[in-house]
């Protein structure tokens, strides 16, 4: 019986190797001045509540004021969320 004829494979070739591409990280510069603000903002509305007994920054909120500073403070975290 005659022998079939055998295909050669061509030499292996890798994969052109990719060309590593700089990764553009522009923040936006409102939010790092943002972000900062509303975590000291939030911290000054809390320490002023304590130094004063709870009769500054706004007496009628009572306890709530510490709601209020950590509110602020969250909301610079999620200010933070926009840093790129």
């Amino acid at each position: 019986m005659p022998k079939s004829r055998i295909r050669k494979k061509a030499d292996y070739t890798p994969p052109p190797a990719k060309q590593a591409q700089a990764i553009k990280l522009n923040s936006r510069a409102w939010v790092a001045p943002v972000m900062l603000a509303m975590f000291i903002i939030g911290l000054a509305w809390i320490v002023v509540f304590y130094v004063t007994d709870g009769s500054l920054p706004i007496d009628a909120l009572d306890n709530w004021n510490i709601v209020v500073g950590f509110g602020f403070i969250a909301a610079g975290f999620g200010v933070s969320t926009q840093w790129k």
